[in-house]
């Protein structure tokens, strides 16, 4: 999963200003919009390629790309869109211009690409290896051809299945399948054939997602014109365990929410988001965090390239948050992780000096929301750490944005 790239989280200042340069080592996203098709289901900010000026926007991306890229990232990703939608020589153009930049094939520990499996082939999985990619995310969402056709995806289960098969013939040795379950008619018998096949690829890593009905989107309003039903929320459940239980036993465990490796297959791009650390976005919509400073690029492929041309950056908006607000984000992230966090940890990442008398007791005040999340069943707390409770798993959102409310009391931003 990467965080989604298109969300400011508050309101936006210092619109026309850029985000100050980062810092050696801080993690690299580049946001390719380009699809075959707009799936359904998808909020994120991606486009039918169809007509588009992608060599533009990819020159716009390498202009980014040497104007605001940190050097020696521990983690590059690639994502969309679909990144393996674009030709060998397009990909080569763009990974060199990172290299050149950045030097990230020296520094990088991991370098996924997320992938389509009509868009996927054996010579392009061992171009991207060449290049540099060492982790492959391939967009599986579902082994029923039915359900693909209603998500609006334009592959079959049998294309996932090569496109599988080609990036292990390449010689890829850390590949992810992503999949979506509680899907509108779905049986829970199917989810469970579903998972024996996904078990049977021997992939390192799995993302199964819960279905969501986001705003603005094709799915959202078939639910709301009744042409589409949401499961119940015990069936939903009961997928949610079923899921947990079927990869464990694979050697499979969740260490996130809806994320399960084997063991040293976690994704450290985005265990970085979850640990509220500093990552650069480059591209339409990407987002960036700077220090404690966050900020966004404009969601459109024509003002992109226009304003990388014309200003030397593209972002739309910027944002402070409190010390507040950003130890209520660290324990909204942290907490889905089945790692949790300590109060202290929680502190560091959010920048929150416990002495400073300005932050008005807010580690006391976190501390309050989750004792009292305990005591409802919620969390749990191991020793120093904090974590969701079996109880509190199946809605971790809910549960841990209850530490959002440190960001709504009083003091002004930053």
């Amino acid at each position: 999963m990467k965080l989604k790239q298109d969300e400011s989280k508050g309101a936006p200042s210092k619109a026309s200003e850029p985000l100050p340069p980062a810092a050696e080592g801080t993690a690299i996203y580049l946001h390719l919009p380009f699809c075959a098709a707009k799936c359904h289901y998808c909020d994120f900010f991606s486009v039918a390629s169809e007509g588009q000026d992608i060599e533009g926007l990819l020159a716009a991306v390498r202009r980014e790309i040497e104007l605001r890229a940190p050097r020696a990232p521990r983690t590059v990703f690639l994502g969309g869109g679909t990144p393996s939608l674009l030709s060998s020589a397009q990909l080569r153009e763009l990974l060199e211009t990172l290299e050149r930049v950045s030097g990230f094939r020296a520094s990088a520990s991991e370098v996924t690409v997320e992938c389509n499996p009509e868009s996927l082939s054996r010579d392009k999985a061992r171009a991207l290896l060449d290049l540099g990619v060492n982790r492959f995310s391939i967009g599986f969402q579902s082994l029923d051809d039915k359900t693909l056709e209603l998500f609006g995806r334009v592959h079959s289960a049998e294309q996932s299945f090569r496109a599988y098969d080609a990036v292990r013939a390449a010689g890829a040795g850390n590949v992810n399948v992503d999949f979506i379950y509680a899907t509108p008619g779905q049986e829970l018998d199917a989810w469970r054939a579903t998972l024996e096949r996904i078990v049977a690829l021997g992939t390192d890593h799995v993302s199964a997602y819960n279905l969501t009905f986001e705003e603005q989107t094709p799915f959202r309003r078939w639910l709301e014109q009744g042409e589409l039903q949401q499961l119940p929320e015990d069936v939903e459940l009961e997928f949610f365990h079923v899921t947990r239980e079927r990869l464990a036993r694979a050697e499979l465990p969740a260490y996130e929410i809806s994320n399960f490796a084997r063991a040293g297959r976690a994704c450290e791009h985005n265990l970085n988001y979850w640990r509220n650390g500093p990552y650069v976005g480059i591209g339409p919509s990407a987002v960036s965090k700077v220090q404690f400073t966050r900020g966004g690029n404009i969601k459109s492929v024509g003002e992109y390239k226009r304003r990388i041309e014309r200003e030397g950056h593209a972002g739309v908006w910027t944002e402070t948050p409190s010390p507040a607000a950003r130890l209520g984000e660290t324990w909204w992230l942290g907490l889905r992780l089945a790692e949790g966090l300590s109060e202290s940890e929680a502190c560091a990442r959010a920048g929150v000096d416990v002495q400073d008398t300005a932050n008005d007791g807010v580690r006391e005040r976190a501390r309050a929301i989750a004792l009292e999340l305990q005591r409802q069943g919620w969390l749990e707390e191991h020793g120093a750490r904090w974590k969701l409770s079996e109880r509190g798993l199946p809605l971790a959102d809910a549960v841990a944005r209850e530490f959002l409310r440190l960001g709504e009391a009083r003091g002004p931003r930053e």
